[in-house]
């Protein structure tokens, strides 16, 4: 039997508008007005317990003090969030569900207001959380599902593809230890990724190709013109480590995202050189060489993005919170991506979880998270294997209550999907 599966709709009009549909009919529709005073004080709260990029103390901040660094004070966090912003018709309909063992799939599509809101960790009930009743993913924007000329890929037929690494990339003009510096810093023999890099290198799939799995990172060649030959001769997947600089909320312009490759300053490009450093923005992604040759090239036909996508980099997925959302995850499903995997929030590396948080030496977070969510988009059903994954840090959350199962890394990361649905975007009354 299929398992049921809800869509959930929202919409900013001062309160929040959410209605929510069963596929197949499954259950009951329904449509809430949200008020909107708890939602924004529930939302400042979330904001205030993430890092703040412009602030020089917001890492060491979100690791030490805030709602974030202890169990306790995340729970209440997550407490706020579940009495601002899930009705209680689609609560009582999600209850009887797991009364009944069943773990059905929310498809979500937040109105840009609770864009970064973690929806994982909401508590509906004192001894549960909504991924503990649910498996969760975010839907695609219909505009960009529907795009025309858009040619989508199928993992189905391209999972034996090579698999397009770029992880963490040497970005021209900065230091390690800058602020576009390394992500992972010195890789060893003995880390779960490169273990990882090493299988598939022995199975032929990962490009680039090389001999020794350490050289897989900080490389030097990675630039766009790389991109675009690698993922022109077919990919299954792209994972992308590194950093992503966000566009602000505020400057409307999401296509603005930058996502930072080993790109000279004399690279053709959209957006403006950094030192001697030019990023690959989303406008790039989507445009291509439109009004910069007299021949253009569209995005799609140099970058044709793979079936599956992960971007593990601060923001990744900021585009969400536009009214258009024209960024980096936009770009990628619009290139051809049916999957994507994105952040919420700004991402502490392991050296950050080692020096503020205190937590051995040999302990690394986001490492043990890039490799959940590159075992997760392998699986058939990438959205529940990443949820099993979520799950088991939930728990030793609970156990443990050591930072390093803190929902502030596990809870960034929220997967889009194109899976298609007809029923209209819900509308606020005029």
């Amino acid at each position: 039997m299929t398992r049921p599966t809800v869509l959930v709709r929202m919409a900013d009009a001062g309160d929040l508008y959410m209605s929510w549909r069963w596929v197949g009919e499954t259950a009951p529709r329904g449509a809430s007005m949200l008020p909107g005073t708890p939602i924004d004080e529930a939302v400042r709260r979330l904001a205030d317990a993430l890092p703040d990029p412009s602030d020089p103390d917001g890492l060491e901040r979100a690791l030490r003090t805030g709602a974030f660094a202890d169990h306790d004070t995340e729970y209440l966090l997550a407490q706020s969030l579940s009495r601002a912003l899930l009705p209680v018709g689609l609560a009582e309909q999600l209850a009887e569900l797991h009364q009944r063992g069943i773990r059905p799939h929310i498809r979500l599509q937040p109105s840009p207001r609770v864009a970064q809101v973690p929806w994982e960790i909401i508590a509906p009930a004192p001894t549960l959380r909504l991924i503990d009743i649910a498996d969760l993913s975010l839907l695609a924007p219909a505009g960009i599902v529907h795009a025309p000329g858009r040619v989508a890929r199928c993992w189905t037929d391209d999972r034996d593809l090579p698999i397009v690494a770029v992880l963490d990339p040497r970005i021209p003009g900065f230091r390690a230890d800058s602020a576009l510096g390394s992500v992972l810093g010195r890789m060893s023999t003995a880390t779960p990724l490169i273990e990882r890099i090493t299988e598939y290198l022995s199975r032929q799939r990962l490009s680039p190709a090389v001999t020794d799995p350490a050289d897989a990172f900080r490389r030097t060649d990675l630039d766009r013109g790389w991109l675009s030959d690698t993922l022109r001769q077919g990919a299954s997947r792209l994972i992308y480590v590194g950093h992503v600089t966000a566009a602000a909320p505020e400057s409307g312009r999401s296509e603005n995202a930058e996502l930072h490759l080993a790109c000279t300053a004399d690279t053709r490009g959209f957006a403006e050189p950094t030192r001697t450093h030019r990023p690959l923005s989303a406008k790039d992604l989507l445009l291509g060489t439109h009004t910069l040759d007299p021949e253009p090239v569209a995005g799609g036909e140099l970058w044709p993005i793979p079936s599956r996508v992960a971007l593990i980099a601060c923001e990744s997925g900021g585009d969400l919170r536009f009214s258009e959302a024209l960024g980096l995850t936009a770009a990628m499903l619009n290139g051809g991506a049916e999957l994507v995997t994105a952040s919420r929030w700004p991402l502490p590396t392991d050296l950050a979880f080692q020096r503020i948080a205190g937590t051995a030496p040999g302990t690394r977070p986001l490492q043990s998270a890039i490799c959940a969510i590159d075992t997760a988009h392998e699986h058939p059903d990438p959205v529940t294997t990443l949820a099993d994954w979520q799950r088991e840090q939930l728990a030793n959350w609970r156990t443990l209550r050591t930072i390093e199962y803190s929902p502030l890394l596990w809870s960034a990361f929220a997967t889009v999907d194109t899976a298609t649905d007809t029923h209209p975007t819900v509308s606020p009354p005029s």
